[in-house]
Protein backbone atom coordinates (compact mmCIF):
# COMPACT_ATOMS: atom_id res chain seq x y z
CA UNK A 1 0.00 0.00 0.00
CA UNK A 2 2.88 2.35 0.77
CA UNK A 3 4.34 1.72 -2.70
CA UNK A 4 0.97 2.36 -4.35
CA UNK A 5 0.59 5.62 -2.42
CA UNK A 6 4.08 6.72 -3.49
CA UNK A 7 3.35 5.83 -7.14
CA UNK A 8 0.08 7.75 -7.18
CA UNK A 9 1.81 10.80 -5.66
CA UNK A 10 4.60 10.63 -8.25
CA UNK A 11 2.13 10.52 -11.15
CA UNK A 12 -0.05 13.38 -9.97
CA UNK A 13 0.29 16.53 -12.08
CA UNK A 14 1.33 19.82 -10.57
CA UNK A 15 -1.44 22.36 -10.07
CA UNK A 16 -1.49 25.41 -12.34
CA UNK A 17 -2.29 28.96 -11.30
CA UNK A 18 -5.85 29.79 -12.34
CA UNK A 19 -8.29 32.60 -11.61
CA UNK A 20 -10.09 33.47 -9.51
CA UNK A 21 -7.71 33.00 -6.60
CA UNK A 22 -8.14 34.59 -3.19
CA UNK A 23 -5.06 34.93 -1.03
CA UNK A 24 -5.49 33.98 2.61
CA UNK A 25 -2.86 35.16 5.07
CA UNK A 26 -0.89 34.00 6.98
CA UNK A 27 -1.45 30.67 5.22
CA UNK A 28 -0.30 31.90 1.79
CA UNK A 29 2.99 33.18 3.21
CA UNK A 30 3.86 29.48 3.51
CA UNK A 31 4.77 26.84 0.94
CA UNK A 32 2.48 25.48 -1.78
CA UNK A 33 3.85 22.02 -2.62
CA UNK A 34 1.05 21.38 -5.13
CA UNK A 35 2.82 23.87 -7.46
CA UNK A 36 6.12 23.07 -9.17
CA UNK A 37 8.09 26.24 -8.37
CA UNK A 38 8.01 28.88 -5.67
CA UNK A 39 10.27 31.55 -4.30
CA UNK A 40 10.55 33.87 -1.33
CA UNK A 41 12.57 36.87 -2.40
CA UNK A 42 13.93 39.69 -0.25
CA UNK A 43 15.94 42.74 -1.28
CA UNK A 44 16.74 45.85 0.69
CA UNK A 45 18.45 49.21 0.83
CA UNK A 46 20.33 49.66 4.11
CA UNK A 47 22.45 52.35 5.74
CA UNK A 48 25.00 52.06 8.54
CA UNK A 49 25.45 54.68 11.24
CA UNK A 50 28.67 55.89 9.60
CA UNK A 51 26.79 56.61 6.36
CA UNK A 52 27.82 53.51 4.43
CA UNK A 53 25.17 52.15 2.08
CA UNK A 54 24.44 48.51 1.37
CA UNK A 55 22.04 46.52 -0.75
CA UNK A 56 21.20 42.90 -0.04
CA UNK A 57 19.36 40.00 -1.64
CA UNK A 58 18.24 36.75 -0.04
CA UNK A 59 16.11 34.44 -2.19
CA UNK A 60 15.05 30.90 -1.31
CA UNK A 61 13.54 28.83 -4.10
CA UNK A 62 11.45 25.69 -3.75
CA UNK A 63 11.36 23.36 -6.78
CA UNK A 64 9.05 20.36 -6.64
CA UNK A 65 10.21 17.02 -8.01
CA UNK A 66 6.69 15.67 -7.53
CA UNK A 67 3.51 17.33 -6.27
CA UNK A 68 3.01 17.48 -2.52
CA UNK A 69 5.33 16.68 0.33
CA UNK A 70 6.46 13.05 0.25
CA UNK A 71 6.70 11.55 3.75
CA UNK A 72 9.62 9.27 4.43
CA UNK A 73 8.76 5.58 4.04
CA UNK A 74 10.34 3.15 6.47
CA UNK A 75 13.05 1.05 4.85
CA UNK A 76 13.89 3.56 2.11
CA UNK A 77 16.85 5.93 1.92
CA UNK A 78 16.77 8.96 4.20
CA UNK A 79 17.86 10.96 1.15
CA UNK A 80 14.59 10.44 -0.70
CA UNK A 81 12.64 13.64 -1.03
CA UNK A 82 10.15 15.55 -3.10
CA UNK A 83 11.74 19.01 -3.32
CA UNK A 84 15.01 20.91 -3.70
CA UNK A 85 15.81 24.34 -2.27
CA UNK A 86 18.29 26.49 -4.19
CA UNK A 87 19.06 29.83 -2.53
CA UNK A 88 21.00 33.00 -3.39
CA UNK A 89 22.54 35.56 -1.06
CA UNK A 90 24.26 38.79 -2.13
CA UNK A 91 25.54 42.02 -0.61
CA UNK A 92 26.31 45.22 -2.52
CA UNK A 93 28.66 47.62 -0.74
CA UNK A 94 27.95 50.91 -2.48
CA UNK A 95 30.70 52.70 -0.55
CA UNK A 96 33.49 50.26 -1.37
CA UNK A 97 32.02 49.42 -4.81
CA UNK A 98 32.10 45.69 -4.12
CA UNK A 99 29.57 42.93 -4.78
CA UNK A 100 29.69 39.47 -3.21
CA UNK A 101 27.31 36.57 -3.64
CA UNK A 102 26.91 32.92 -2.72
CA UNK A 103 24.52 30.06 -3.37
CA UNK A 104 23.08 27.07 -1.52
CA UNK A 105 21.51 23.99 -3.06
CA UNK A 106 19.89 21.52 -0.70
CA UNK A 107 17.09 18.98 -0.79
CA UNK A 108 14.29 18.58 1.71
CA UNK A 109 15.66 15.23 2.87
CA UNK A 110 17.06 15.18 6.41
CA UNK A 111 15.46 18.64 6.84
CA UNK A 112 18.33 20.30 4.99
CA UNK A 113 15.74 22.52 3.33
CA UNK A 114 12.10 23.05 4.04
CA UNK A 115 9.14 25.37 4.36
CA UNK A 116 6.04 25.52 6.49
CA UNK A 117 2.72 25.28 4.63
CA UNK A 118 0.97 27.62 7.06
CA UNK A 119 3.28 30.54 7.75
CA UNK A 120 6.46 32.28 6.59
CA UNK A 121 9.05 29.80 7.81
CA UNK A 122 11.49 28.66 5.12
CA UNK A 123 15.13 27.63 5.14
CA UNK A 124 17.86 26.34 2.85
CA UNK A 125 20.63 25.08 5.08
CA UNK A 126 21.33 27.80 7.64
CA UNK A 127 19.84 30.58 5.50
CA UNK A 128 16.32 31.34 6.63
CA UNK A 129 13.27 33.55 6.82
CA UNK A 130 11.17 33.02 9.93
CA UNK A 131 8.24 34.75 11.64
CA UNK A 132 5.92 37.52 10.52
CA UNK A 133 6.15 40.41 12.99
CA UNK A 134 9.01 40.75 12.56
CA UNK A 135 10.25 38.62 9.70
CA UNK A 136 13.74 37.47 10.69
CA UNK A 137 16.26 37.01 7.87
CA UNK A 138 19.55 35.23 8.54
CA UNK A 139 22.31 34.22 6.15
CA UNK A 140 26.07 33.72 6.53
CA UNK A 141 28.64 33.12 3.80
CA UNK A 142 32.37 33.39 4.54
CA UNK A 143 32.99 36.96 5.79
CA UNK A 144 29.52 38.24 4.88
CA UNK A 145 26.23 37.91 6.73
CA UNK A 146 22.85 39.45 7.54
CA UNK A 147 20.72 39.20 10.67
CA UNK A 148 17.73 41.46 10.05
CA UNK A 149 14.26 42.15 11.42
CA UNK A 150 11.65 43.30 8.88
CA UNK A 151 8.29 44.84 9.82
CA UNK A 152 5.64 45.50 7.18
CA UNK A 153 4.48 49.11 6.78
CA UNK A 154 1.83 48.00 4.25
CA UNK A 155 -0.34 44.92 3.68
CA UNK A 156 0.55 42.46 0.90
CA UNK A 157 0.04 43.90 -2.58
CA UNK A 158 -1.64 41.36 -4.87
CA UNK A 159 -0.10 41.45 -8.35
CA UNK A 160 -1.97 40.64 -11.54
CA UNK A 161 -5.72 40.32 -11.95
CA UNK A 162 -8.17 38.13 -10.03
CA UNK A 163 -5.29 36.66 -8.05
CA UNK A 164 -3.26 35.58 -11.09
CA UNK A 165 -0.17 37.08 -12.71
CA UNK A 166 -0.14 36.08 -16.39
CA UNK A 167 3.23 35.18 -17.95
CA UNK A 168 2.09 33.96 -21.38
CA UNK A 169 -0.87 32.97 -23.53
CA UNK A 170 -1.05 29.30 -22.52
CA UNK A 171 -3.44 28.22 -19.77
CA UNK A 172 -0.63 27.22 -17.40
CA UNK A 173 1.59 30.26 -18.03
CA UNK A 174 0.73 32.10 -14.83
CA UNK A 175 1.54 32.38 -11.16
CA UNK A 176 0.05 33.57 -7.90
CA UNK A 177 2.17 36.53 -6.90
CA UNK A 178 2.12 39.11 -4.14
CA UNK A 179 4.62 41.61 -2.76
CA UNK A 180 5.18 43.33 0.54
CA UNK A 181 6.62 46.50 -0.90
CA UNK A 182 7.71 48.42 2.21
CA UNK A 183 9.35 46.62 5.13
CA UNK A 184 11.06 48.72 7.79
CA UNK A 185 14.35 46.93 8.39
CA UNK A 186 16.94 46.94 11.17
CA UNK A 187 19.67 44.64 12.40
CA UNK A 188 23.25 43.80 11.54
CA UNK A 189 25.12 43.26 8.29
CA UNK A 190 28.64 41.87 7.98
CA UNK A 191 30.64 42.85 4.89
CA UNK A 192 34.21 41.67 4.48
CA UNK A 193 34.32 40.63 8.13
CA UNK A 194 33.23 44.05 9.44
CA UNK A 195 29.95 44.22 11.35
CA UNK A 196 27.59 47.17 10.90
CA UNK A 197 24.37 48.15 12.61
CA UNK A 198 21.99 48.98 9.75
CA UNK A 199 18.47 50.15 9.04
CA UNK A 200 16.46 50.92 5.94
CA UNK A 201 13.68 49.51 3.76
CA UNK A 202 13.21 46.07 2.23
CA UNK A 203 10.92 44.44 -0.30
CA UNK A 204 9.48 40.91 -0.32
CA UNK A 205 8.12 38.93 -3.27
CA UNK A 206 6.43 35.55 -2.95
CA UNK A 207 5.43 33.78 -6.12
CA UNK A 208 4.30 30.25 -6.95
CA UNK A 209 3.16 28.45 -10.10
CA UNK A 210 4.00 25.50 -12.33
CA UNK A 211 4.73 26.71 -15.88
CA UNK A 212 5.51 30.41 -15.87
CA UNK A 213 7.45 30.89 -19.13
CA UNK A 214 6.85 29.73 -22.69
CA UNK A 215 9.41 28.34 -25.15
CA UNK A 216 9.42 31.58 -27.16
CA UNK A 217 10.35 33.70 -24.12
CA UNK A 218 13.95 34.45 -23.20
CA UNK A 219 13.65 35.99 -19.75
CA UNK A 220 12.44 39.03 -17.89
CA UNK A 221 13.42 42.48 -16.70
CA UNK A 222 11.92 43.07 -13.26
CA UNK A 223 11.83 46.41 -11.47
CA UNK A 224 11.00 47.14 -7.82
CA UNK A 225 10.90 50.88 -7.15
CA UNK A 226 10.46 52.42 -3.70
CA UNK A 227 9.70 56.12 -4.09
CA UNK A 228 10.63 58.52 -1.31
CA UNK A 229 7.03 59.82 -1.30
CA UNK A 230 5.77 56.46 0.03
CA UNK A 231 4.64 54.78 -3.20
CA UNK A 232 6.06 51.66 -4.82
CA UNK A 233 6.12 50.42 -8.40
CA UNK A 234 6.67 46.86 -9.61
CA UNK A 235 7.12 46.14 -13.33
CA UNK A 236 7.51 42.73 -14.95
CA UNK A 237 8.74 42.97 -18.58
CA UNK A 238 8.75 39.55 -20.31
CA UNK A 239 11.15 39.40 -23.25
CA UNK A 240 10.62 37.17 -26.27
CA UNK A 241 13.39 35.47 -28.21
CA UNK A 242 12.47 37.46 -31.31
CA UNK A 243 13.29 40.70 -29.47
CA UNK A 244 9.72 41.67 -28.72
CA UNK A 245 7.85 42.04 -25.44
CA UNK A 246 5.12 39.63 -24.39
CA UNK A 247 1.75 41.37 -24.04
CA UNK A 248 1.30 39.69 -20.67
CA UNK A 249 4.00 41.95 -19.20
CA UNK A 250 2.46 43.88 -16.34
CA UNK A 251 3.01 45.79 -13.13
CA UNK A 252 1.54 47.17 -9.92
CA UNK A 253 1.50 50.69 -8.55
CA UNK A 254 1.09 50.69 -4.77
CA UNK A 255 -0.28 53.91 -3.28
CA UNK A 256 0.80 55.40 0.03
CA UNK A 257 -2.21 53.80 1.74
CA UNK A 258 -1.45 50.36 0.24
CA UNK A 259 -4.10 50.35 -2.49
CA UNK A 260 -2.91 48.55 -5.64
CA UNK A 261 -3.45 49.62 -9.23
CA UNK A 262 -2.81 46.92 -11.82
CA UNK A 263 -0.76 48.08 -14.83
CA UNK A 264 -1.01 46.39 -18.21
CA UNK A 265 1.82 46.35 -20.73
CA UNK A 266 0.41 49.41 -22.51
CA UNK A 267 0.34 51.44 -19.28
CA UNK A 268 4.11 51.82 -18.88
CA UNK A 269 7.34 52.07 -20.85
CA UNK A 270 10.87 51.02 -20.00
CA UNK A 271 13.97 51.94 -22.01
CA UNK A 272 17.59 50.93 -21.50
CA UNK A 273 20.01 53.87 -21.38
CA UNK A 274 23.32 52.01 -21.47
CA UNK A 275 24.78 48.50 -21.41
CA UNK A 276 27.41 46.53 -19.52
CA UNK A 277 29.34 43.44 -20.63
CA UNK A 278 30.12 40.89 -17.96
CA UNK A 279 33.80 39.92 -17.81
CA UNK A 280 32.75 36.60 -16.23
CA UNK A 281 30.11 35.37 -18.70
CA UNK A 282 30.40 37.70 -21.69
CA UNK A 283 26.70 38.49 -21.36
CA UNK A 284 25.64 42.01 -22.32
CA UNK A 285 23.09 43.48 -19.92
CA UNK A 286 21.23 46.78 -20.09
CA UNK A 287 22.58 49.15 -17.45
CA UNK A 288 20.48 52.16 -16.50
CA UNK A 289 16.84 52.65 -17.48
CA UNK A 290 14.15 55.20 -18.08
CA UNK A 291 10.76 54.16 -16.68
CA UNK A 292 7.54 56.01 -17.49
CA UNK A 293 3.95 55.59 -16.29
CA UNK A 294 2.22 58.33 -18.31
CA UNK A 295 -1.14 58.17 -16.53
CA UNK A 296 0.63 58.87 -13.22
CA UNK A 297 2.98 61.48 -14.64
CA UNK A 298 5.93 59.38 -13.52
CA UNK A 299 9.16 59.70 -15.50
CA UNK A 300 12.21 58.34 -13.64
CA UNK A 301 15.76 57.28 -14.33
CA UNK A 302 17.22 54.20 -12.62
CA UNK A 303 21.00 54.04 -12.20
CA UNK A 304 22.89 51.04 -10.75
CA UNK A 305 25.06 51.92 -7.77
CA UNK A 306 27.53 49.37 -9.19
CA UNK A 307 27.59 48.06 -12.75
CA UNK A 308 28.82 44.55 -11.86
CA UNK A 309 26.07 42.97 -9.77
CA UNK A 310 25.88 39.70 -11.69
CA UNK A 311 25.17 36.50 -9.76
CA UNK A 312 26.76 33.29 -11.00
CA UNK A 313 25.24 30.06 -9.70
CA UNK A 314 27.82 27.38 -10.39
CA UNK A 315 25.60 24.52 -9.22
CA UNK A 316 22.61 25.44 -11.38
CA UNK A 317 24.74 26.76 -14.25
CA UNK A 318 22.87 30.07 -14.52
CA UNK A 319 23.77 33.74 -14.35
CA UNK A 320 21.60 36.81 -13.93
CA UNK A 321 21.96 40.44 -12.90
CA UNK A 322 20.33 41.58 -9.67
CA UNK A 323 21.29 45.04 -8.51
CA UNK A 324 20.85 47.87 -6.05
CA UNK A 325 19.98 51.12 -7.85
CA UNK A 326 19.20 54.81 -7.32
CA UNK A 327 16.28 56.56 -8.93
CA UNK A 328 15.57 60.19 -9.73
CA UNK A 329 13.00 61.88 -11.90
CA UNK A 330 9.71 63.72 -11.91
CA UNK A 331 6.11 63.19 -10.93
CA UNK A 332 3.98 65.61 -12.95
CA UNK A 333 6.96 67.99 -13.00
CA UNK A 334 7.66 67.58 -9.25
CA UNK A 335 11.04 66.05 -8.32
CA UNK A 336 10.95 62.44 -7.13
CA UNK A 337 13.73 60.31 -5.65
CA UNK A 338 14.03 56.81 -4.26
CA UNK A 339 15.77 53.46 -4.57
CA UNK A 340 15.21 50.37 -6.70
CA UNK A 341 16.22 46.79 -7.28
CA UNK A 342 16.36 45.47 -10.83
CA UNK A 343 16.58 41.83 -11.94
CA UNK A 344 17.63 40.81 -15.46
CA UNK A 345 17.38 37.16 -16.55
CA UNK A 346 18.02 35.37 -19.82
CA UNK A 347 20.90 37.56 -21.00
CA UNK A 348 23.49 34.87 -20.25
CA UNK A 349 21.32 32.10 -21.68
CA UNK A 350 17.73 31.01 -21.49
CA UNK A 351 16.54 30.75 -17.89
CA UNK A 352 13.88 28.11 -17.23
CA UNK A 353 12.23 27.07 -13.98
Amino acid sequence: MKFVAMLVLALMPFRIATAPYTFVFPRDHGAHPEYRSEWWYFTGHLHARDGRRFGFELTIFRVGLRPGFMPHVSGTSQWHGSEVYPAHFAITDASDKTFVHAEHFVRDALELGGASTSTLDVHAGDWSSRGLDPIRLRAVSAANAIDLALRADKPPAINGERGVSRKGSCASCASHYYSITRLATSGTLVAGGVRYAVDGDSWMDHEYGSDELQADQRGWDWYALQLADGRELMLYVLRRKDGGISPQSSGSLVARDGRVRHLREADFQTRALDQWKSPATGAVYPSGWNVRVPSEGLDVTIAPVLRDQELLDQQLGIAYWEGDCDLTGTDRSHPVTGAAYVELTGYAGVLTF
